[in-house]
């Protein structure tokens, strides 16, 4: 091979860089992988400054610049004249996009022109393994989906199959489904407060919102045995009773949430930073929620007035006094106040429920659904047989559909659920709040620049296991 370029060598002396001994610059053989005859290998080359040869230009300068990607620079046929627009990732693996969700954000200079949600990393399958589990263990696949409130995805599940069983819940075990799935809208909302401070730049508040949902978690441990992910609320009723002391918990997270509260509020509300980055940011209508199907706190700080809670009561909610919050704006200022609000109407109906809580079972007494007491497995060979059927084969459940929706932190969690007559739903499929609010980014970061997309994005607490499923 011929020597290195003058211009290696000069630049390997201006540096001060020794040549190796002689004999490290004789030619070598190589075996080249895939191939039958050896290869040599050239002189070695001094590893200066990696700069291109004076001669090379054209494709291979293009190439180094990274003007050779088809994503990177879009035709002038596609934007306007004298307009160049770039196109970039955010994610998968960004924290700020609270799970592995990707935008493709198509730039002009600052601006965001178009956004791309790309969706699909965290795919599980839950839905198509619902066929595969009895409906007693529905609810342990179910729960997974979304993380943040798993107690909402377990009663829509359990309210779809009593549906199909035509089976009633006893008062006690109505009450304690409205206290634990109110209490896990405090807590989810508590996560998004303190995420959304912090993506905004206001990092206390991740330490804040952490610190004042712990006492939340700790009583659904106790309840249920874990902090999420609880297999608590089963088709029949709840796995067990709300423990002894249950009440000093509730009067405990009573009185300290909204201690946390005010403290975000002295902290946000009239923050002037906080306002720039939230006020007439990430806007979408009232026509632009209908038409995208996004529900919850994102539709009604649009000024939207909808709640399942209202519209269409389960679980006894009716009886219980409490109010909607609505915006004005759509913006993420909008989103804020709304969830705040959202915080303090949870607290009324967690209080009165506790107030209110009657006596009795917390499951139905029909026992085709559920297992005979514990006590009975010792005395009765009957109960004994009973109880491993229910926890083997499962209870069969007549043949016919239902959709079932409850009011999540995230909006409408629908599951629309087939039996074919077995143990076992023939088709399950989830009607996902943050699958529908997710896909109204387009439309919320169109013309916006990309400083206000971690803000938008934030506000709309996504749930990716719940996109993904």
């Amino acid at each position: 091979m011929s020597n290195p370029p003058d211009i290696v060598t000069g630049e390997l002396e201006a540096t001060g860089v020794e040549r190796p001994p002689a004999g490290a610059l004789e030619e070598r053989e190589l075996w080249l992988s895939g191939t039958e005859a050896a290869a040599g290998m050239g002189r070695w080359t001094g590893e200066g400054p990696q700069e291109m040869a004076p001669g090379d230009a054209g494709i291979a300068l293009a190439g180094q610049m990274g003007s050779l990607v088809d994503d990177d620079y879009i035709g002038e046929e596609r934007v306007p004249t004298g307009a160049e627009t770039q196109i970039i990732n955010m994610g998968p693996q960004h924290p700020a996009t609270h799970g592995v969700l990707r935008l493709n954000l198509e730039l002009d200079g600052e601006t965001i022109r178009r956004v791309k949600p790309v969706i699909g990393y965290l795919h599980t399958g839950m839905e198509k393994t619902a066929e595969t589990l009895t409906y007693a263990q529905g609810s342990t696949n179910v729960t997974r989906m979304d993380y943040l409130s798993p107690f909402h995805n377990e009663l829509a599940f359990s309210l779809a199959v009593e549906q199909l069983l035509g089976v009633e819940m006893p008062p006690r075990a109505k009450a304690i489904r409205i206290l634990m799935t109110e209490l896990n809208r405090i807590a989810s909302h508590l996560v998004w407060v303190a995420t959304q401070g912090m993506d905004v730049g206001a990092l206390s508040m991740m330490l804040y919102g952490f610190r004042d949902r712990e006492p939340i978690l700790d009583f659904f441990e106790k309840t249920t045995g874990l902090r999420m992910n609880h297999n608590y609320i089963r088709p029949g009723g709840v796995a067990a009773d709300l423990p002894d002391g249950w009440e000093e918990d509730v009067a405990g997270i009573l009185a300290g949430v909204p201690k946390g509260l005010a403290d975000y509020e002295t902290l946000l509300t009239e923050n002037p930073i906080f306002l720039d980055r939230t006020q007439g940011v990430g806007v979408i209508t009232p026509a632009e929620c209908k038409a995208l199907g996004v529900t919850g706190a994102n539709a009604r700080a649009a000024g939207v007035a909808w709640d399942l809670r209202k519209a269409f009561p389960y679980s006894g909610i009716e009886e219980y006094d409490f109010e909607v919050p609505t915006g004005i704006h759509g913006d993420v200022y909008d989103r804020y106040l709304v969830r705040m609000a959202e915080m303090r109407q949870s607290l009324r109906i967690v209080a009165q429920a506790a107030e209110r809580m009657p006596p009795g079972d917390y499951r139905t007494d029909d026992r085709k659904v559920t297992p005979p007491p514990r006590a009975r497995l010792d005395q009765s060979m009957e109960a004994l047989i009973h109880h491993f059927k229910i926890f083997t084969e499962g209870f069969k459940v007549p043949e016919g559909e239902v959709y079932q929706a409850v009011e999540s932190p995230r909006g409408e969690l629908g599951m629309y659920l087939v039996s074919a007559g077995g143990s076992k739903p023939w088709r399950l499929h989830v009607r996902a709040p943050s699958f529908a609010n997710v896909q109204a980014l387009p439309v919320m970061l169109a013309d916006s620049l990309i400083a206000d997309t971690i803000a938008t994005l934030a506000s709309l607490d996504p749930v990716l296991g719940d996109v993904d499923r």
